[in-house]
């Protein structure tokens, strides 16, 4: 089902004809530099195509024809483009074997004879006397030359005096359509359901995260034991050459650099697009992403506008609720030289739009001023990591959370884990964490797959009412911490950081010895209209807890971790 969204969705930007996305044969390709020709095939000048500034500085984009697969050492050269060990015979990484690929270059130009032979002439003209002596005698494009070499850039010409960008364009426009059809590899596709020629080997897909530049497969049978009936390779899954070029060419499209139509969550590059673009005035695909991903540094309340436009779409009633607009989300995850899907999803934006909702609201905790107003998935993972790194994300965990997310069911357990795991090594209860410890165990206790309902729902804010042990529990070690912190201003170390561990999973070992302590603290107060407060506060929390167990259960040190955070937030609420 997903192949075939990809290739209805290549098919509707191929007939909206807006330029983002390449015809068949063809795809955009950064080009670093182009060498100008004229007709007789004269050096003219080297163009450099990169814009910007250090390491912001991209190479422009070209309609290019389709790369080649390149697979260990075989030698296999682009049409009209390549690296200029291919382009231009140079050996900037020392290899046996450039002058082979240089001359496999200039063998394909045969190809584009019939399209445009006056630039072909001039190339096979240029390409025969020695190109880099040529350049490297005009010493205006000396140090252009140099970087070139050094980074082996991809390099393509443009003859003078044609008005195309490059001569791949002047290819492609003056192009005509195959007549002969070869009739050999033929069968039926799994993705239009008609007969074709099939593809024994899909295109690349490139821009997935942890994949070579190269690409990677996302339609693969390389060993016998994938294959059957005798059929070899991508023949076990009949796609046609126009189908597989289809799909891939859109995949490649919204994963491409700079595209609002990816995010990258931990290990999991995932894609999404809709049918169409709403006419209700809310445009749910170009705010999909920040969502799920960390806003730029020059607009750090770019994620916090998203979800606002998303609350008020859904209040307002605009979003459509026949579900006639169909929304898509691909998962993908790097697998050796495959592609590896995580998950995907298909459904109608309001579903999708609630969901969203629900684990925001899932989400909100008890905050300062200060804090931003959500939490995107991107900083709750970096919550959980090590270092606050994301390559420190337990693997599969990304994929797995923004799964819960999509279909609102309860968060893995893996998640809760790793943020107490987090807590005791830091002894921190962060906003993040204590929102993360909330929303797994509402969503976990109330939700109608779980046979065995929780306890209280966990609020927002501090709830008085709770009677459970684990939050009670966490409640109390805030108030012993606060007596400690008033009794001795400026203090380095509290009980936090001595017993937290202990307290949150064996309170009958520490709080004993944590309430004599709080009688020596007290007793240092000089406010006594303080230190009465203190105390009923105590009291209060010890009306519901009859003795301190043994030990707590995980959900429970969950628990402890949430009371704790609340009753410290209301501390300093007004």
């Amino acid at each position: 089902m997903i192949l075939q969204a990809l290739y209805e969705y290549y098919e509707r930007r191929a007939e909206k004809g807006d330029g983002l996305i390449a015809p068949q044969g063809f795809e955009w390709k950064e080009i670093g530099f182009v060498i100008v020709l004229n007709e007789k095939g004269r050096f003219l000048a080297l163009e450099d195509t990169k814009e910007g500034e250090g390491r912001a500085r991209r190479a422009k984009s070209f309609l290019v024809p389709q790369a080649v697969r390149r697979t260990g050492k075989t030698i296999n050269a682009n049409l009209l483009w390549d690296n200029v060990e291919y382009a231009l015979g140079a050996n900037p990484r020392n290899r046996s074997d450039v002058r082979l690929r240089h001359e496999a270059f200039k063998e394909r130009l045969k190809e584009a004879d019939k399209a445009i032979p006056t630039a072909v002439r001039a190339m096979k003209t240029f390409l025969e006397n020695e190109p880099l002596k040529i350049i490297e005698a005009s010493q205006v494009y000396s140090e252009k030359l140099r970087e070139l070499l050094t980074r082996n850039e991809n390099v393509t010409f443009r003859i003078e005096g044609k008005g195309y960008a490059s001569v791949c364009e002047e290819y492609r426009e003056n192009l005509k359509p195959k007549e002969e059809i070869d009739e050999k590899g033929e069968g039926i596709c799994l993705i239009t359901g008609q007969k074709g020629k099939i593809s024994r080997l899909n295109p690349p897909i490139k821009g997935v995260k942890g994949t070579k530049t190269s690409g990677a497969a996302l339609v693969s049978f390389n060993l016998p034991a994938f294959e059957s009936f005798l059929k070899k390779q991508n023949y076990n899954a009949p796609i046609s050459e126009e189908a597989s070029f289809a799909y891939t060419t859109a995949l490649n499209t919204l994963l491409r650099r700079g595209s609002t139509n990816s995010v990258v969550v931990g290990d999991t590059s995932a894609v999404f697009w809709a049918d169409r673009q709403d006419s209700t005035g809310y445009d749910f695909e170009k705010d999909f992403s920040w969502f799920f991903a960390e806003p730029p540094k020059d607009d750090p309340d770019r994620g916090i506008r998203a979800v606002r436009a998303l609350y008020e779409a859904l209040y307002s009633g605009i979003l459509p609720t026949d579900g006639g607009n169909r929304f898509y989300i691909l998962g993908l995850a790097p697998n050796a030289a495959r592609i590896a899907v995580r998950f995907s999803r298909a459904g109608s934006i309001t579903e999708f739009a609630v969901k969203i909702k629900k684990h925001f609201d899932d989400l909100e905790i008890d905050r300062t001023p200060r804090d931003a107003e959500y939490l995107p998935l991107n900083q709750i993972l970096r919550a959980i990591a090590l270092d606050r790194k994301m390559e420190n994300v337990p693997p599969n965990l990304a994929g797995a959370v923004v799964e819960s997310i999509l279909d609102g069911k309860p968060y893995p357990i893996t998640l809760m884990q790793q943020c107490l795991r987090r807590i005791r090594a830091e002894r921190r209860v962060t906003r993040a964490r204590a929102a993360i410890l909330k929303a797994y165990l509402n969503r976990f206790s109330f939700h109608r797959s779980n046979p065995h309902p929780g306890k209280e729902e966990i609020t927002v804010c501090l709830d008085r009412t709770n009677a459970s042990p684990g939050y009670r529990l966490g409640r109390l070690f805030a108030v012993l911490e606060k007596i400690q912190e008033e009794a001795n201003p400026g203090i380095n170390a509290t009980i936090r950081d001595r017993f937290y561990g202990a307290a949150s999973s064996s309170p009958v070992a520490v709080f004993p010895q944590l309430l004599k302590l709080k009688n020596h603290h007290l007793a240092r107060l000089d406010n006594l209209g303080r230190k009465v407060n203190l105390e009923k506060e105590i009291g209060e929390i010890f009306c519901e807890l009859k003795d301190f167990p043994p030990h707590l259960s995980m959900d429970e040190q969950a628990r402890f971790a949430v009371g704790y955070y609340h009753q410290r937030q209301s501390f300093f609420s007004k």
